[in-house]
């Protein structure tokens, strides 16, 4: 298993938290949630923010995670928001993973690869060859999403 190196994650203060998909991740000591806009956007040296129209993940890709946690909408401004946009790592997920999230919403450009956070932060975590225990423990789609994927995730669900 690669050493881990942290992540950090923005939620947009209208995330609703009762539907939100990383509820019961705010406690773990190798995660920083963020609050937008409350909370200053860091810069972080070689983070890895991922996009849908980037370079894909690679194990070899060993710098910090940065997840933008809010609805499509919201996303989108986020994003547009992150300082020095041009030094960050853009990557994106293999778009053959799909997301087990019942999706209401018509803002996402690409609704097939348009994973729920929890979703697309335990893909990145398997990729990267991160521990992935607990990550889906309070995801209420968790055993439609790993289903739904299992070609896909040829290593264990509970760790690497």
């Amino acid at each position: 298993m690669k050493p881990f190196l942290s992540t950090t994650i923005l939620r947009h203060r209208r995330e609703n938290l009762k539907k939100c998909s990383l509820r019961g991740l705010e406690q773990r000591e190798d995660m920083l949630f963020l609050t937008y806009p409350k909370d200053p956007i860091p810069f972080i040296e070689k983070g890895i923010l991922l996009s849908l129209d980037a370079p894909p993940l690679t194990s070899e890709d060993r710098f910090p995670l940065f997840l933008i946690d809010g609805t499509w909408k919201y996303a989108a401004v986020m994003q547009r928001q992150i300082p020095q946009k041009e030094k960050w790592v853009h990557r994106s997920l293999p778009s053959h993973f799909r997301t087990a999230y019942p999706r209401k919403q018509t803002d996402c450009l690409d609704p097939d690869r348009g994973l729920a956070s929890v979703e697309a932060l335990f893909i990145a975590y398997h990729i990267l060859g991160y521990d992935t225990s607990g990550l889906l423990d309070h995801y209420y789609w968790k055993d439609n999403f790993l289903k739904i994927n299992s070609q896909y995730l040829l290593c264990s669900t509970t760790s690497h």
